[in-house]
């Protein structure tokens, strides 16, 4: 959107600046070396001047080390860097790491992706074990944030303090050693272990002070973070306790633009319907596509939210140590974390009417979007103001126990097991994962869209008569509409046991064998709750005032945007807008919540695993050679059970309005697999020469589909719209015989460790994937439902349809339900008589249309026809291509403290979504593929160490099918920069101030061109003072 071009050339051409100015300091810096390299004083006044490097420098060199002493391709951050820069979460941590990006909500990271492989593609472990995910991805959403499902793999790093870490180690290549489950990589979080330390109590203790940029309403804007770690060890070695604790509070807030659906038809189509354009060919079209096969865009709406959130984090681990003796070291540890997060929204709606005044489309080519809207209003309607409230809380308690044992002087045996348990939960004052009270007022007489540099202005014309009739909008003009609930939980248990022997050949050679048995069991639960105030026609004008008249307050929210221009003046009536807890406006209108859907889906894995893995150290023409070669097999089974919710029938309550009504009791489904995998792998490296080494690595990896993919269910959806003007029934249903996505990997890389600190790294990694899982796509009835809104001949719609086309009236939803609702309750005749005596030369009244909308719903019958759902069905169905290169560098000015870093990952695929194909085409695309650049300017010297960064994602696809359209996600460009700067006072004492998000950087995502928003998020910056206490 607004700059989005601009900031997209310029990453790319700063990343580029960067390597060349790296490039050309390691050139200098190289011929600095071999000045160096003459023979060197060895007296006793030159050992005085050997320079020891500490801090931020060190562990640098340790994370160098790590990648240059490694098999395959591994990169890595180490303990005194993260305490040295404390980020917010681990996430933010990791996209620091060459070929790792990053997805942020709201405003912090939050899941990863590695060289264009989305979070659920990555294998995350804890100590080597692997880590149960459980997470309900509601908070900070758009729209769809609304009624999700815990279903996902994917390990959300946001419930992590940074501070508890020893290092991260990222693994990209496969290794036999490794548990399957990650394509893009394998990411290890390595906790401290006590005899590590130095003997005695040590620890540190820090606290900050949090200060978000954005305005609150309810929270305070300052907030803490306090973080501690304390270790002791006896001065023999033998006995060992860590502890680490951390508490993190952040209030904040968002404002932001959304839409619920955008509608994608061909033009030919908009032209043959009067669903969009008037009957009597009155509509004005500007700018109108040359082809009729050129696909237009029309939103169904536009929203305005602020959002207040509050985020508290609880980190906590316990780590023992027992050595008696050199051979025997047994580890006990237990690690804890609490994420509790909430969001408060309110919204500002604007519904667009069918048919319009006047269109008028952006002019692409490929999909005209209409950007301009005048909406046809025979009398006032509503505008929206929903209340939302969201809150998750996730948790996990992990109990671990390593024993390690060196039988004789050349084996050594470690076992290891865990029980590890991950939970999401709802967690807002009514038990819900999200509370929605839809209140709307009523005076809307003309209304419509300007789109302008991307973003949606909306503009209306405003009369109160059907409220106070003080020409102002204020609380006594409002009405309840509808109030409904989410409930979801996911819960995930993960046993694991695992034995691994070293035998020590000499000579730095060794044979690794082992098997380990995993058993995980997903449970997933969600309940839905509908009722029917005032409905959407705003049927009781005045009720908010009367009931609960105390709780709702003014306010401007359009005020709220810094970034964006709305267009909206002050005194302007949507310079008006209304909030109010979502939770305490449903209990005081709602008695007894009526359920509209529930399920219940639980998978089960047990995976067996044997392996063997053989490092050998050789020489080929003088020079070292590593070879690291092995195999591993697994076995899975996998069974999935649904408690399936029976859906009774799907009423037609308004015009583009269904409700899923469900009939008692629940049927148990099931669905069982299993397979086997064989994963070779080899890693080869090559000092070239003392400064270059050259690795080759060839290995097959594996990643097993999402929860929700392997759901035994089957859900019908309710149409957007009547069936008989284009609306379509979606469905999906879940796949328990989905096998894995299989990975054919080839990486080669080469490394120049010019100077100390110094590095320069390229590579290129070629992924050949199968069994990608795609979405395909049937056309079928479930579950006997029938559809009173077909238009077939001989139904009650079927009537409505008829009479509407003969008589030349707009074929709108509007008054295709409330003829057909006339003709359910009185009869043809009858109903026709009514619906004349009320229609005016501008159409049908407004005020008639609200009067049925909240009297009548139309219930399917006999003679309704099934409803026929656009059933998506996840399936293995394509192969995919990736591959791409990696750039690296980092280089220290001598000892000026001075030094640069960059990284810049290029991913290409032949798997992408064609903006221009037709919503009933099965596409398959990957998500997350995208281009990543990060680049740090660090300087450490007496006492400061100061990090500037800039990070930068591409656009890239979030998802590939949402809405009765099918339209995909795309996530626009992305570039933040953050400072942190540190000093020590003294050796035990020092202070930091940080600043995240420097300039303020906005998230948008968009449908199929970037006139089509889906979300916009107004940035903010937040900022950090603080102390820490080491002794």
């Amino acid at each position: 959107m607004k700059g989005s071009r601009v900031r997209s050339s310029l990453a790319r051409t700063t990343s580029w600046l960067v390597f060349a100015s790296v490039f050309g300091s390691a050139t200098m810096a190289h011929a600095q070396d071999q000045v160096l390299t003459e023979p060197a004083d060895t007296s006793e006044s030159a050992a005085d001047d050997t320079i020891v490097v500490t801090g931020i420098r060190a562990s640098l060199d340790r994370s160098i080390d790590l990648k240059r002493n490694n098999a395959g391709v591994v990169d890595g951050i180490s303990a005194e860097e993260i305490g040295k820069f404390p980020d917010t979460n681990l996430a933010e941590s990791l996209q620091r790491i060459t070929g790792v990006s990053i997805d942020r909500v709201n405003g912090e990271g939050s899941r990863v992706t590695v060289r264009g492989f989305g979070p659920g593609f990555n294998l995350v472990t804890l100590n080597g074990r692997t880590l149960p995910t459980a997470s309900i991805a509601s908070v900070g959403q758009d729209q769809n944030g609304d009624f999700v499902a815990g279903t996902t793999r994917s390990f959300d790093f946001a419930n992590l303090a940074s501070e508890g870490v020893s290092r991260l180690e990222v693994y990209k290549t496969g290794r036999a050693s490794i548990p399957g489950g990650g394509i893009g990589a394998a990411i290890n979080i390595v906790t401290r272990r006590p005899l590590d330390g130095a003997a005695g109590l040590t620890g540190s203790i820090g606290a900050k002070a949090v200060y978000d940029a954005s305005d609150t309403f309810d929270y305070e804007r300052v907030t803490p973070e306090v973080s501690g770690i304390v270790n002791w060890s006896n001065d023999a070695g033998t006995f060992g306790i860590g502890l680490f604790g951390s508490y993190q509070l952040r209030n904040n807030s968002a404002v932001s633009e959304s839409a619920n659906d955008w509608n994608i038809l061909p033009y030919s189509q908009f032209l043959g319907s009067t669903t969009f354009r008037r009957a009597d060919g009155t509509t004005i079209v500007n700018n109108a596509p040359t082809s009729p096969d050129t696909l237009i865009a029309i939103p169904n709406d536009t929203r305005y939210h602020y959002s207040e959130f509050q985020r508290e984090r609880i980190n906590g681990q316990l780590t023992a140590q027992f050595a008696p003796t050199d051979r025997f070291t047994a580890t006990a540890d237990v690690t804890y974390y609490r994420n509790a997060a909430e969001e408060k929204r309110a919204d500002q709606t604007t519904w667009y009417n069918r048919p319009f005044d006047e269109i008028t489309f952006d002019g692409n080519y490929r999909v005209a979007t209409a950007i301009y809207i005048d909406d046809v209003i025979t009398a006032p309607k509503d505008g929206g103001f929903e209340q939302q409230y969201r809150a998750t809380e996730d948790e996990l308690m992990s109990y671990g126990l390593n024993l390690e044992y060196e039988v004789t002087d050349r084996l050594t045996t470690i076992l290891d097991g865990h029980y590890s348990k991950a939970e999401a939960q709802p967690n807002n004052p009514l038990g819900h994962t999200s509370t929605l009270f839809a209140l709307a007022q009523k005076g809307i007489v003309d209304q419509g869209l300007n789109t302008v540099d991307g973003f949606p202005r909306q503009f209306i014309t405003f009369d109160d008569a059907n409220g106070n009739n003080n020409g102002v909008l204020d609380i006594a003009d409002l009405g309840s509409q509808v109030a409904r609930s989410q409930t979801a939980f996911q819960e995930q248990d993960v046993k694991e046991i695992r034995l691994d022997n070293i035998w020590d050949m000499g000579d730095d050679d060794r044979v690794m064998f082992g098997a380990s048995y995993r058993e995980a069991e997903m449970n997933s639960q969600t309940t839905s709750t509908y009722n029917a105030l005032g409905d959407w026609g705003v049927g009781n004008i005045g009720d908010i005032q009367e009931v609960a008249g105390d709780l709702v307050q003014t306010f401007c929210l359009v005020c709220e945007f810094k970034d964006y221009d709305t267009g909206i003046a002050e005194g302007d009536p949507l310079a008006t807008a209304f909030r109010a807890d979502a939770t305490e406006l449903f209990t005081a209108f709602v008695n007894d919540p009526t359920i509209n859907g529930s399920t219940d889906n639980t998978v089960e894995e047990k995976i067996w695993a044997l392996y063997g893995q053989l490092d050998l150290n050789a020489e080929l023409l003088d020079r070292p050679v590593n070879i690291l070669a092995g195999v591993r097999y697994e076995h899975t089974d996998s069974r999935s059970v649904t408690l399936q919710g029976i859906p009774g029938r799907i009423d037609w309550t308004a015009d583009n309005d269904f409700v899923t009504i469900l009939s008692s009791g629940l049927a148990p489904v099931e669905g069982e697999n299993s397979y086997d995998h064989i994963l070779p792998s080899i890693d080869i490296s090559v000092d070239i020469t003392d400064n270059f080494k050259s690795r080759v690595s060839l290995s097959r990896t594996i990643s097993r589909p999402d929860f929700g993919s392997l759901f035994a269910s089957s859900n019908p959806g309710a149409p957007n719209r009547p069936t008989a003007l284009s609306g379509v029934p979606g469905g999906t249903q879940g796949n328990p015989q989905l096998i894995p996505l299989e990975s054919d990997n080839f990486d080669v890389s080469l490394e120049w460790y010019f100077a100390p600190s110094s590095y320069l790294s390229a590579g290129f990694f070629d992924k050949r994937v199968r069994n990608f899982v795609g979405t395909g796509q049937t056309t079928q009835s479930l579950f006997d439902l029938r559809d009173p809104s077909s238009g077939a001949p001989g139904t009650r719609s079927g009537q409505a349809l008829d009479y509407l086309q003969t008589n030349n009236l707009d074929i709108s939803d509007v008054n295709l339900f409330t003829l057909t609702a006339l003709i359910d309750q009185f009869g043809y005749d009858a109903a026709v008589n009514q619906f004349e005596a009320n229609l005016g030369p501008n159409g049908l009244s407004q005020t008639y249309i609200d009067q049925i909308l909240a009297s009548y719903d139309v219930v399917a019958d006999g003679s309704d026809p099934l409803y026929e759902f656009q059933t998506q069905q996840p399936v293995n169905s394509e192969d995919a291509h990736i591959y791409g290169f990696e750039l690296a560098g980092q280089y220290f000015f001598g000892q000026s403290g001075f030094g640069v870093a960059a990284a810049y990952t290029l991913v290409r695929g032949d798997i992408g979504y064609d903006i221009q194909a037709p919503t009933n085409a099965d596409q398959f695309a990957l998500l997350g593929l995208s281009d990543t650049a990060n680049l740090s300017a660090i300087y450490e010297n007496y006492g400061i160490s100061a990090r500037l960064t800039y990070n930068w994602r591409d656009t890239f696809l979030s998802n590939n099918s949402r809405g009765a359209s099918r339209n995909p996600v795309f996530v626009n460009a992305y570039e933040q920069i953050d400072l942190n700067v540190s000093y020590d006072i003294t050796d035990a004492l020092s202070v930091s101030f940080e600043a995240i998000n420097l300039t303020g950087s906005n998230v948008e995502t968009f449908a199929r061109t970037t006139n089509q928003p889906w979300f916009i998020v107004d940035g903010r910056p937040r900022y950090y003072a603080g102390a820490r206490f080491r002794f």
